[in-house]
């Protein structure tokens, strides 16, 4: 099926239904939804030029059209690219041309410096774009469940981006997976797009489409804890998915204004490490209104889920171990920890996170080589080092790959090395994740060089990649620790850090 079959639904049963929301004002209800999806797409169609299967990026901050669009792309059976906002132009360059993307959505303010898409530029809140909402409505188009719908750049080790291929069955079998393992949702229920909805919040989008709930973006269009605060008490039953830095924040809003939160029904929280520390704080100030999920780009939001019930459960013999894990596996996904060689490990043991299941990718963008190293014999291997006990909840011991999470973004430092080498001056550098109490992990980079500044490599950094993803520190040393065989010891590198409390 079409996944834009849940909007046309949801539309024909309850047209009337408030549906998009700009804070706490409602901006038109499903019939109108539907409608205006369905000429964003007969647009496409039709003097846009593009034809099925054909990629459309999608380069906006969160903003109200950007339901809109993406429900349009899917209606004419086309193929939605929701690129990072905060990428580089030079970084939204490269995905275009490797999704060979036939047309290009921008936000106003991200569209200085942008390159064009091959075929056609659109930008929401101009006569352009409201000119596409007066062209004839298309009929619903045709998809097969293993078509592609969703194409995800995700970072790679080397640097270079890869397009993760999610499909419409993937993503139906992941909005099936939030009902049965992490909430229930009802028409009286309110999404809150605090987090970019062009990774894991926007995928929460077609849920709350299903059962009819309402969508709200925040006036700010990203995310405040007082914000956030004000909308629960003025929309009601809301519901968003956070990066544990978000939480965080929350807390520490509520806690020092004793702010009402009757209306926050559930934080979602994933994309990096929650501290046990943290969470048990999160629920001493906020309650049982928090679901931990543990999922990919590869397999999204559908690996394990840590319930409300399970976090709130402190006479559980095992609760510390508990709230130190990501949870137990979802109900449409398989897990298991194995050894290099696939063979499933024993509870306690240390090893790679498998996960096999509909909502695992169908495989990377025009990649057989890296598709082929990731899902072997049907298994995806996360690269994600842990290990289960005998109930079958996962905890997360370590990243085989030396990804950093900052504030809920994955950064490789594989692609932050590469731009400071650019610079003649640096003969060799390595970047690490220190640990840090607000954003999770901060970017650290250990440079052997001979008369650069800081402010040099910065600048450098701005001039090739996206502004989150350059060292928050230099520290320039003579040489790089190195082993045998003249690989960097990024563990002595570590080592110079001293821990906040990673948990397990």
């Amino acid at each position: 099926m079409n996944i834009a079959e849940l909007l046309d639904r949801t539309a024909r049963i309850f047209p009337e239904r408030p549906a998009v929301f700009a804070g706490d004002r409602c901006l038109y209800d499903y019939r109108t939804f539907r409608d205006r999806a369905a000429r964003i797409a007969g647009h496409l169609r039709g003097p846009g030029g593009l034809a099925e299967g054909d990629r459309v990026a999608v380069f906006m901050a969160n903003c109200p059209e950007y339901l809109e669009v993406l429900h349009g792309i899917w209606w004419a059976g086309l193929v939605a690219v929701p690129v990072n906002a905060k990428l580089h132009p030079r970084e939204l360059e490269f995905i275009l041309q490797d999704a060979e993307a036939a047309a290009l959505f921008v936000s106003d303010d991200l569209a200085e410096g942008v390159p064009p898409a091959s075929r056609l530029t659109i930008i929401p809140a101009t006569p352009g774009y409201q000119a596409m909402l007066a062209a004839e409505p298309l009929a619903l188009q045709h998809r097969a469940p293993a078509d592609l719908a969703w194409l995800f750049y995700t970072s790679g080790t080397t640097g270079r981006p890869k397009g993760v291929m999610i499909t419409h069955r993937n993503l139906v079998t992941m909005t099936m997976a939030y009902l049965a393992d992490v909430d229930e949702v009802s028409a009286d229920d309110a999404i809150v797009y605090a987090a970019p909805m062009s990774h894991g919040a926007g995928l929460y989008n077609f849920v709350h489409i299903l059962k009819g709930a309402r969508h709200v973006v925040p006036l700010s269009g990203g995310f405040e804890a007082p914000e956030v605060v004000a909308l629960a008490q003025r929309v009601g039953r809301i519901s968003m998915f956070a990066a544990p830095t978000m939480v965080r924040r929350l807390v520490d809003h509520v806690a020092a204004t004793n702010a009402e939160v009757d209306g926050i029904k559930t934080i979602v929280y994933g994309g990096g490490p929650m501290y046990v520390e943290d969470i048990c704080r999160a629920l001493d100030v906020m309650g049982p209104r928090f679901v931990q999920i543990y999922g990919q780009g590869e397999s999204p939001m559908t690996i394990t889920s840590l319930g409300r019930t399970h976090l709130a459960n402190r006479g559980h013999p095992r609760w510390a171990e508990r709230i130190a894990s990501v949870g137990a596996a979802q109900s449409l996904a398989e897990v298991r920890v194995a050894d290099a060689s696939g063979c499933t490990l024993p509870a306690g043991e240390i090893g790679e996170v498998l996960v096999r299941g509909d909502a695992v990718m169908a495989g990377y963008w025009r990649n057989p080589a890296a598709t082929t190293q990731a899902i072997r014999d049907g298994w995806l291997w996360t690269g994600d080092m842990g290990c289960m006990d005998e109930d079958g909840f996962l905890t997360l011991k370590d990243r085989s790959k030396d990804m950093i999470v900052s504030g809920g973004s994955n950064i490789y430092p594989r692609e932050v090395e590469e731009v400071l080498l650019k610079h003649p001056a640096v003969q060799e550098v390595s970047v690490i994740g220190r640990e840090d109490p607000e954003w999770g992990e901060v970017v650290v980079a250990f440079v052997a060089a001979d008369g650069v500044t800081a402010a040099e490599l910065d600048a450098l950094c701005l001039e090739h990649i996206a502004r989150f993803k350059r060292p928050k520190e230099y520290h320039f040393v003579s040489s790089l620790p190195k082993n045998n065989y003249g690989k960097v010891l990024k563990t002595e590198l570590r080592a110079l850090f001293t821990p906040v409390g990673r948990p397990g």
